[in-house]
C-alpha cells in the first residue's frame, strides 16, 4: 500500500493511493475507445485562483478544456485528473 491521507484522531474516511507502474493518463475531455478516469477527486476552494496557482507549484498542469465556470480541470504530475470548484458551481 502506498500513502493514505486520514484525519489522525480517526481510522475512516482515508485515502490510499498505490503506484501503477504501467499506468496509462485518461484522455480528457474523455472519448470514446480512448483511456477513460478511473477516479476523480473534487476538492472545494474558496480561492480557486490562488489554489490552481499552489497546485500548479506543487507540479499540476492545467487542462485546455474547462467545462464551465467556477470549476478548474487540473492534472497532477502522473496525469490523474481532478478539480478544483468553488461553492455553489
Amino acid at each position: 500500500m502506498g500513502p493514505r491521507l486520514r484525519d489522525s484522531e480517526r481510522e475512516r474516511p482515508g485515502l490510499s493511493f498505490q503506484l501503477e507502474a504501467d499506468h496509462s493518463p485518461p484522455v480528457w475531455p474523455q472519448l470514446p475507445g480512448t483511456q477513460q478516469m478511473q477516479a476523480h477527486l473534487d476538492l472545494q476552494v474558496d480561492d480557486l485562483d490562488g489554489e490552481t496557482e499552489r497546485a500548479r507549484a506543487l507540479g499540476a498542469t492545467v487542462e485546455e478544456h474547462q467545462p464551465q465556470e467556477g470549476v478548474r480541470v487540473l492534472r497532477d504530475p502522473h496525469g490523474h485528473p481532478f478539480c478544483l470548484f468553488l461553492p455553489g458551481s
